[in-house]
């Protein structure tokens, strides 16, 4: 089977950005008697379960502590008036159905709850008996994780600054694929950590970007990520104060191969004296393979923000038919600090509107997934609209620049972006993600003609699906823009399809000549020359990939087939056994193995 052939793909990470919440729930309605509120049995349940033990608790993500009874007391003014000003709770979206898990509102009674109680004096009271209240311990929420990852070494955010954006690359030992159900991220000084995504890097392709920077990690908003398969990034896997980590649903988990790198992208904030940051990622396994297969759809249209100075409701739209039944899991808009009304919807077929999330008051630090708690059903026929409105202008506090300036799209924070990314779970005996994948890539070509990865993942669509011309011309078109070893490695995949082995050859040793490691370069080029009966060279590029990647039982199996036919025997049958050590229903290898056994007698 040739490497990096059908259903390539090209991701791009997403970014969330989070701010700690003071948040508090429904505890009963506000008392209007006459008796005065006290802490304990009034208050104490909201401050507890909303605020205490999802950040506000020592060694927790909130700035201060809200675990004791003095702790409220002296900020109890302080939350009165964030609360009346409904700051808090930080739950942007508006009301709507269906409703988001973990929704958190105050009604009107409950925020004059809190404002009666500090303006009377913030009475104790006395506290019950038979209260115990257990706050989240240090360290993992899940118990201890099946696999521990660490850096290297640390990185040092400076004291002062703006906000930095920093990648670190966590490698994964595994010799085998696994199952992943949950992971829990540990971001190290959550004081200034403001909120951190996980990005699933299945070619290493971010190592070299961590090898050419001298400090740990590389730095940047939005990374892309390089994909030899197409296995579209599906899960929402992110750290931020206050969210417990959580696990995936049953028949969900995701698989975690060898060689993969996993991506913590961290959104940092210096504090006014050097941190030391220090992460570490927890990994829970399932022996259950996944049994349903969401994925993420991106509606955006950062090519049409070009903001003007002084603009109060500039708009950027964008829309998607929707080509099979799907239901909608979570939802996750993202812009920055420009972005006032954030809008997302479905026109269903028979004329009605699904809300799929409103927020009038955009605030880039109050960002989140949102999940709903009921799938939404969208029927093959809907289309789903974004409508993102932006105020340019001197009068949002939140704009960056004084006096405003024009701003377009980018990957700064000053920059601006209106991206409205939605999990689904595709219905259909196929796999359906093909098909809204295909959708999707020739919805962006229509908005940019000429973007790389729009026709490079629509070519690796149409190869996995058998259509091989088609799939080279979208490879050449993504090749007229930028030059990529990846591209170039598909192409001559897509080539062999078509039985022009010379090209593809040509690819092949273009792909090495811009990454001489590429190891599917290696492994494709090493195909051609045993096809060729040229073992000996094959075999320098068989041995490139074994040393790479000394997992691969097609690269051992191949290597033994190059030293077979060398004549090299005994060497075959070593990496013939090494395949089947790997994948003991490797059959040919089996097959080789023993024909090496009867030529050695």
């Amino acid at each position: 089977m040739w490497r990096g052939m059908a259903g390539a793909a090209i991701l791009v990470g997403l970014m969330t950005l989070f701010l700690f919440a003071l948040s508090c729930r429904n505890a009963g309605s506000a008392a209007q008697a006459s008796a005065p509120l006290a802490f304990y049995p009034d208050i104490e349940p909201i401050i507890f379960e909303n605020c205490a033990q999802p950040c506000h608790h020592p060694g927790g993500a909130g700035p201060f502590s809200l675990a004791t009874y003095e702790d409220v007391r002296a900020r109890a003014r302080q939350i009165a008036v964030v609360t009346g000003k409904r700051y808090m709770p930080p739950w942007p979206p508006e009301p709507q159905k269906p409703p988001f898990l973990g929704e958190r509102r105050l009604s009107g009674d409950q925020i004059e709850r809190l404002r009666l109680w500090a303006e009377q004096g913030a009475r104790e009271g006395k506290r019950p008996q038979n209260l115990v209240r257990s706050l989240p311990p240090e360290g993992w929420q899940l118990g201890k994780p099946d696999l521990i990852l660490n850096l290297p070494k640390s990185f040092t955010l400076p004291a002062e600054g703006t906000d930095v954006f920093r990648n670190f690359v966590f490698q994964v030992p595994l010799s085998s694929p696994r199952y992943v159900r949950a992971v829990e991220i540990l971001p190290g000084k959550k004081n200034v950590v403001h909120h951190a995504n996980l990005l699933i890097d299945r070619e290493q392709s971010s190592r070299r970007l961590d090898e050419q920077d001298p400090e740990v990690g590389f730095p940047g908003m939005d990374v892309i990520l390089e994909s030899s398969q197409f296995e579209p990034d599906s899960h929402f896997l992110f750290w931020k104060p206050g969210t417990p980590p959580s696990v995936e649903p049953a028949g969900m988990t995701w698989r975690l191969d060898p060689g993969t790198d996993l991506i913590l992208n961290a959104h940092l904030q210096p504090s006014g004296k050097p941190e030391i940051i220090e992460p570490i990622l927890g990994i829970y396994f399932s022996e259950e393979a996944p049994k349903f297969f969401p994925m993420l759809l991106q509606l955006e249209h950062d090519g049409a923000l070009d903001i003007p100075p002084g603009g109060k409701d500039f708009v950027v739209t964008d829309e998607y038919p929707v080509p099979v039944d799907l239901d909608v899991l979570g939802v996750y808009p993202h812009a920055h600090y420009l972005g006032n009304i954030v809008e997302g919807w479905a026109d269903l077929p028979d004329g009605r509107r699904q809300t799929l999330i409103r927020i009038h008051n955009w605030d880039l630090n109050w960002q989140a997934v949102y999940r709903y708690q009921e799938p939404v059903f969208l029927p093959r026929g809907s289309v789903i609209r974004m409508r993102f409105s932006y105020d340019n202008s001197a009068d949002n506090v939140r704009n960056p620049n004084h006096p405003p300036q024009r701003v377009k799209a980018g990957n700064r924070s000053s920059d601006e972006m209106g991206h409205l990314w939605l999990q689904v779970l595709p219905k259909g005996g196929a796999d359906q993600r093909i098909v809204l994948q295909e959708t999707l890539m020739r919805a962006r070509l229509g908005k940019y003609p000429n973007d790389f990865s729009a026709h490079f993942n629509l070519a690796s669509v149409l190869q996995s699906r058998g259509r091989a011309r088609e799939a080279i011309e979208h490879y050449r078109a993504a090749l007229a823009v930028r030059s990529n070893a990846l591209a170039l490695n598909s192409l001559g995949t897509a080539l062999q399809e078509v039985d022009q082995f010379e090209e593809a050859a040509a690819c092949y040793r273009k792909a090495l000549r811009l990454r001489p490691d590429y190891t599917d370069a290696h492994y494709n080029i090493g195909l051609l020359l045993l096809r060729a009966h040229q073992s000996e060279r094959a075999i320098a590029h068989f041995e490139q990939v074994v040393r790479a990647r000394p997992y691969d039982a097609d690269a051992h199996n191949d290597l033994g087939s190059a030293l077979f036919m060398q004549g090299r025997v005994q060497e075959a049958a070593v990496h013939f056994r090494t395949a089947l050590r790997i994948n003991p229903e490797h059959q040919n290898a089996r097959d080789n193995l023993r024909l090496a056994e009867q030529r050695g007698r």
